[in-house]
């Protein structure tokens, strides 16, 4: 752990010393985390800490550093503490009642833009347990002419989403909406997306400590089999969809089969599995029928 304040120190030695403490705890990303506190701490960007290391360390970014680093050491994410994750190039600001998006997430963007290509499309969409917002917003902003409700349980959630969207410069399409899976405010979307709970109750108590303590159990819990939320989703979005609308929902390892089969029984058609960088099944999507 950085010593305390000292003027001779520089922002080099610093993170040269955040980043052996962070080694030698094992923490799997030591030399990221040191970098972006490091950058955090002292205001300066990743490369300006490069750059300008043999600049003298402040005093008041080395006890920001040292709070920093003592409360990584403890447990707390980075993206808590610096109180915002990048998701598909967007920073977003994190809330007690939201989730750190993950890399992993973007493969429902990805889905989405895939399922309707053309940039200029005027498309009406819905993100069920927005959370940050970090979906629907990462839509937005490749679909100039797209509008989302952002749907979500935790009132902190949405407004949470709402200040990000407003941030990312689409907040004049977006509207966030407290409320549940089953009763959506409106229909006609063209697509419905979503990373709903999905750990079983069984698994919470084994998840990264990072995950338990700081993100919320309502985010994270699906229930005793995992599928809690998608049997209350999959046939309200069955509803709310236009006829050949597109339902895209995130998975956790094992449920392909289940979450599929679940689609196919409210009727969705053409059920598929898509799968992310690491090779995992990650997101199921199947289309509206003409009627039911």
């Amino acid at each position: 752990m950085p010593d305390a304040a000292d003027s001779g120190t520089r922002i080099a030695d610093l993170l040269i010393r955040t980043r052996a403490a962070f080694r030698a705890a094992g923490l799997p990303t030591a030399d990221l985390d040191a970098r972006l506190l490091v950058s955090e701490a002292f205001g300066l960007s990743s490369t300006a800490v490069v750059i300008e290391g043999d600049r003298a360390a402040t005093a008041d970014g080395q006890t920001r550093l040292a709070d920093f680093t003592r409360r990584r050491l403890d447990g707390e994410p980075v993206g808590r503490l610096l109180g915002r994750r990048e998701f598909w190039g967007i920073p977003f600001a994190l809330a007690p009642d939201t989730l750190e998006p993950r890399p992993d997430t973007e493969t429902v963007v990805e889905a989405a833009l895939a399922a309707f290509p053309h940039r200029d499309a005027p498309l009406r969409f819905a993100d069920l347990g927005t959370g940050t917002g970090a979906i629907a917003v990462a839509i937005l902003s490749e679909r100039p002419n797209a509008v989302a409700v952002g749907l979500d349980l935790a009132p902190g959630a949405v407004a949470a989403a709402v200040k990000n969207a407003v941030s990312a410069g689409v907040g004049t399409r977006f509207l966030g909406v407290v409320g549940d899976f089953s009763r959506l405010p409106v229909a006609g979307f063209d697509f419905i997306v979503s990373n709903p709970p999905y750990i079983t109750s069984s698994d919470m108590a084994s998840l990264d400590r990072g995950v338990l303590e700081y993100d919320p159990a309502l985010a994270l819990d699906g229930g005793p089999d995992g599928l809690v939320a998608y049997r209350a989703l999959i046939p309200a979005a069955f509803a709310a969809l236009k006829p050949e609308g597109r339902l895209i929902v995130e998975i956790g390892a094992g449920q392909e089969r289940d979450v599929a089969a679940l689609m196919t029984r409210a009727g969705f058609e053409a059920v598929f599995a898509r799968r992310d960088l690491a090779g995992l099944d990650r997101v199921i999507e199947g289309r509206r029928t003409t009627a039911r």
